[in-house]
């Protein structure tokens, strides 16, 4: 077994509501910051044992379609790497 970290970024679909980000834009440009678009997102660093990068990367998808995210509402990323 190796260890490995998965990384899962989980974010709300383009054109589902995200007051968040619509909070934080306003403010940013309240600031005097130009920008077109800003998304808010969470991310969640796992860190697990598996026999490959690929085992790994698959169990963190299924924690994702299963839990972290919602698949109706969510897109979500998995980078896995290896720990040292």
């Amino acid at each position: 077994m190796t260890a490995y970290t998965a990384t899962v970024t989980v974010r709300l679909k383009r054109g589902v509501l995200d007051p968040e980000a619509e909070t934080t834009k306003r403010a940013l440009e309240r600031l005097g910051f130009e920008l077109g678009a800003l998304r808010s997102a969470d991310r969640f660093e796992i860190d697990l044992d598996a026999e490959s990068a690929r085992d790994a990367e698959d169990r963190a998808d299924e924690m994702a379609e299963r839990l972290l995210a919602n698949p109706t509402i969510h897109d979500y990323d998995v980078e896995v790497s290896e720990r040292e």
